[in-house]
């Protein structure tokens, strides 16, 4: 079985937090990124998401997005999976999209990463 809360690192250093998952999937938590689109120091900013409790003998699937609080006018939201391999380590495997805000209609092709 996966366990979505608790501490995870990623590849750039960056750490996630996720409290308790309630009974209905729903959790929430803090997400301190490594890399900012400003520079400058790492800030920890709220996150909120929801697990899919997976079939019998399947992993589970997981979504959650971030506000980036205080330091960038952007959102992330993040999908993925949560797997646990033979010797016991779980591993997330996520994609995302940020949105930074644009100031007009026209400049939106360049606001989603």
């Amino acid at each position: 079985q996966c366990q979505l809360s608790g501490l995870w690192r990623n590849e750039q250093g960056s750490l996630m937090e996720i409290s308790a998952v309630r009974d209905n999937g729903d959790f929430q938590g803090k997400y301190l990124t490594g890399v900012t689109l400003a520079g400058g120091c790492a800030r920890a900013s709220p996150l909120m998401g929801a697990q899919q409790q997976p079939t019998e003998g399947g992993w589970p699937t997981f979504a959650f997005a971030v506000r980036w609080d205080k330091f960038s006018n952007a959102t992330t939201a993040f999908a993925g999976q949560c797997f646990v391999d033979r010797g016991g380590k779980e591993t997330l495997t996520t994609m995302w999209l940020l949105r930074e805000a644009v100031g007009s209609l026209e400049e939106d092709w360049k606001a989603t990463r």
